[in-house]
């Protein structure tokens, strides 16, 4: 909110005050009926100056979830990114494409109303669905850049035992709203990127979502589960992501954030974990990091079976305001863990936990020095305390939105 704005909403609250003063009578106005009267039409004025903060402690849900007309004004959303992925622009200011047919029968000539048909277009796309639907890839579903995926106002799956979701050498994509699960390895075959150009590829892992070189992502109020490999994996130099309000549970692998230790292409690599709900299920990789920079914050875990933050190849880890439970095994009470690292080498990583609220036994093995400067390039936006974590993760995962209605 600018200072403009702020001093706006002062004067005009300062304005409503005086007014009540001014025009009450001898005889005391009763001061509920006075402060009902006074946030009403503080309200009102709010409304017709464009506010719509919802005051949730969530900055993206408050950004646009108020809006009752959201369907109208979709594009709004590419405003609310925050974090290292804030600048992912997805779709904004391209044409409506609106997915009809739930088929994916030719990776090589798309069928126009399909997912995949807009998803390889040249140019910027608004991405959306008619109805609900379930979408089985019969080979990875390659976006291309300037797309937004939005599930708004319908039930959208995407994998059911096909393949999903492959971002390769693409910037400015966002993944919103859909319910990204039953993932499975592809096939090597031939498969369309572009309408000017098909190639061969090789079978694929079965991820969710793979980001290879992929710059300027948002993955946000997704649910995830059950992927063959894991829900979302970034490599091959890929930066400036934000994966934020999902909700994933069910799954071993969760998260890997760089290719190998001895890809060095990944120490540019700068990603933020935010507000997402870690829930049932899940093992381990919330995310393992490798050579990046990686800002953990505000998220919910809610049990591990092995660890939930890992790493090697000497990553910054920023972990803010968190909130983790640690399931009632006693093998599984630490946070962290060091891969492929004896303890004085990985003594020198810097890993910091700085608010975080730890439940159950859980706990976090720090390292590193707590003042380098490192830490600023891992924190993306300021974290909120860890009490409010319940909260801000309540409508993790993919939102029942219906046109005509708030989300």
């Amino acid at each position: 909110m600018s200072e403009n704005t702020i001093s706006m909403e002062f004067s005009l609250i300062l304005l409503l005050f005086i007014s009540f003063l001014v025009t009450s009578s001898a005889t005391p106005p009763n001061p509920n009926l006075v402060l009902q009267e006074f946030h009403r039409k503080l309200n009102a004025s709010r409304r017709k100056l464009g506010f719509r903060q919802c005051n949730s402690g969530n900055p993206i849900d408050d950004c646009w979830r108020c809006d009752p007309n959201w369907d109208q004004n979709r594009q709004r959303l590419a405003d609310c990114a925050i974090g290292f992925g804030k600048d992912a622009g997805g779709g904004r200011n391209g044409k409506i494409y609106t997915v009809t047919d739930s088929g994916d029968d030719d990776a090589v000539n798309p069928r126009r109303g399909t997912l995949r048909h807009g998803a390889i277009q040249a140019e910027p796309l608004w991405i959306v669905f008619a109805h609900d639907m379930t979408i089985r890839p019969k080979q990875d579903l390659v976006i291309s850049s300037y797309k937004t995926i939005d599930g708004r106002g319908a039930d959208v799956h995407i994998g059911g035992g096909g393949a999903c979701i492959t971002i390769q050498n693409a910037s400015n994509i966002i993944i919103h709203g859909v319910q990204i699960h039953d993932c499975r390895p592809a096939r090597d075959g031939w498969v369309r990127d572009s309408p000017e150009h098909h190639g061969w590829r090789m079978g694929s892992d079965g991820d969710g979502v793979s980001i290879q070189g992929g710059r300027h992502v948002w993955v946000d109020h997704c649910s995830m589960w059950n992927c063959a490999d894991g829900l979302i994996d970034a490599t091959h130099g890929s930066t400036a992501i934000t994966v934020s309000n999902n909700y994933m549970r069910s799954h071993d692998k969760v998260m890997l954030l760089g290719h190998s230790d001895e890809y060095v292409d990944d120490k540019n690599m700068q990603v933020t974990i935010a507000f997402n709900r870690f829930g049932e299920g899940l093992v381990q990789r919330m995310p393992r990091c490798r050579h990046g920079y990686f800002h953990v914050v505000n998220n919910d875990y809610t049990q591990w079976e092995m660890y939930a933050i890992g790493g090697s190849a000497s990553p910054t880890i920023n972990s803010q305001g968190n909130r983790f439970l640690a399931s009632n095994d006693n093998v599984c009470k630490e946070v962290t863990k060091r891969e492929e690292a004896v303890e004085n080498q990985w003594k020198k990583w810097n890993w910091r936990s700085e608010g975080d609220l730890m439940l159950n036994g859980a706990y976090f093995t720090p390292s590193g020095d707590g003042s380098s400067p490192s830490y600023s390039k891992a924190s993306s936006f300021n974290a909120r305390p860890a009490s409010l974590v319940g909260t801000i993760t309540t409508n993790a995962g993919a939102l029942k939105c219906r046109v005509g209605s708030r989300c």
